[in-house]
Order: C-alpha cells, then structure tokens, then sequence
C-alpha cells in the first residue's frame, strides 16, 4: 500500500495539520459546496369546463335597417390552467397528440359606437388555441386567410382544413389546408370569389377527411366538391418540456 505523508506547521498561537495531497487528489476529502438537485417539475391541470349557452348575432344576418337582429345561441365553455380561467371556448376540442390539443377560443367583444353611452357586449367565434397540457401553455394560432365569420376548420392529426378569404385587394374565396408549424399552407386554391353579394350560410360546407390516402373534400355550398391530396405526413408541432408560462 502506498504511504502518504503529511506534515504539520507550527504558527504563534497556531497548530495546522496538512493533509497529503494524494488523498485530495484521489477525492477522497468531503465536498465543502451543498449538492444542487433539480427542482421537480411543475404539473399542471388543464380543463374545459362546463357548456354556457350566450346570445350570439352573426355579422352577415345583421340586416340592413339598423334594428337589432335576433340573436342564436352560442356555446362556450371556460378553458382554465391550474383553477384559474384563462380563456372562453366554442366548439369541440381536438386531440394533435397525447399532450397537445386545439380548441377555438370564443370572444365577447364591444359592439358600441362611439357615440353609444355604454358598452355592447357580443360574442363571437374567434380564433384557434393550441393548448400543452403538460405546461399549461396557450398559443394563439394564425391559420392562414382564416376568416372566423366564413372558415369552419375541420382538424384531422395536425391538419386543418377550412375555406378561407384573402386578404389581397382581388380578394377570393380558398380552400385551405394548414399544417402546425409549417410557414405556408399545405394546399390553397381559389374557388370562388369573394367578397359575394349575398353569400351562403354556411359559405362551405364542413371538409372531409380521408386517411390512406391523405385526401380532404372541400365544398363550396352550392358549388362543386373539390379534392386534394395531402403529401407529407411528419408532425411539425413542438412540444418544449421548458416551456412553462403559467407559473
């Protein structure tokens, strides 16, 4: 076995043992500094509560004499992270993965002119909510040439299919298919015009899915059924265990 050697130094009023510095060197001295260990990770609880039903006017059946329409029914439901409401919802919910859902968030806007003395509440179908359950973190999707007084998306994987308006100066009524993630709608073809006179309601009927081979069917209603194929099948949504706004 080896020896080790230590010394020891004599001070005025002092008495300090060195230690060998084989045996530092082999780690065999205690660390001085606390071990750090990692905090676990936050759970959250994410849900969809129960259905209200809310008075709702949709802006094309407004009519034209200035007197208030009457107005349907709109359900929305509260979409709460850890007890909390952190929107209103409408409309089914749809499962992208284990973890991660879409749902369509409802908004109560104001409906007053500027010359009303009080505020008009309205409700109205918004846009689309990606929702992680595992963070509890919300994301406000831009599909694109969404339009929430025509499209209607119809979700099948990370796919929405739906009939959207441009926003150019031509404008023009689209089919669209939109991918999660991707920059750039998967399919967008005109089949229409738009802005229309006295358009259909609903403008298109609701898309659908095929799965082997990936094909959606949009209609126009009143016009003629139209089919794509949709290539390419990899998930481009990310899921980021980091991501954690909700704390």
């Amino acid at each position: 076995m080896q020896n080790f050697r230590s010394a020891t130094v004599h001070l005025p009023g002092w008495t300090l043992a060195l230690l060998p510095l084989s045996l530092v060197s082999l780690g065999l001295l205690p660390l001085s500094q606390p071990t750090a260990f990692a905090a676990p990770a936050k759970v959250h609880v994410v849900a969809l509560g129960a259905v209200r039903k809310v008075p709702y006017t949709p802006p094309q059946t407004a009519p034209a004499t200035g007197k208030p329409a009457d107005a349907i029914t709109l359900k929305v439901r509260p979409l709460t992270v850890d007890g909390h409401q952190k929107e209103w919802t409408t409309g089914d919910a749809h499962d992208v993965t284990d973890r991660s859902f879409t749902v369509r968030r409802a908004l109560r806007l104001n409906d007053a002119l500027p010359g009303d003395a009080a505020p008009r509440w309205s409700w109205q179908p918004g846009p689309w909510l990606l929702v992680d359950r595992t963070t509890g973190h919300i994301t406000a999707l831009h599909l694109p040439d969404f339009d929430a007084e025509v499209s209607d998306a119809v979700w099948f994987r990370d796919y929405a299919a739906y009939c959207g308006t441009a926003e150019t100066a031509k404008g023009g009524l689209f089919a669209i298919v939109a991918q999660l993630g991707a920059r750039r709608a998967v399919v967008q073809k005109q089949i229409g015009k738009w802005p229309q006179p006295a358009p259909a309601s609903p403008v298109c009927k609701p898309a659908v899915w095929q799965r082997e081979p990936m094909r959606v069917t949009l209609q126009p209603t009143g016009g003629d059924a139209i089919t794509f194929d949709v290539v390419g099948a990899s998930s481009l949504v990310e899921e980021n265990d980091s991501a954690d706004d909700q704390n």
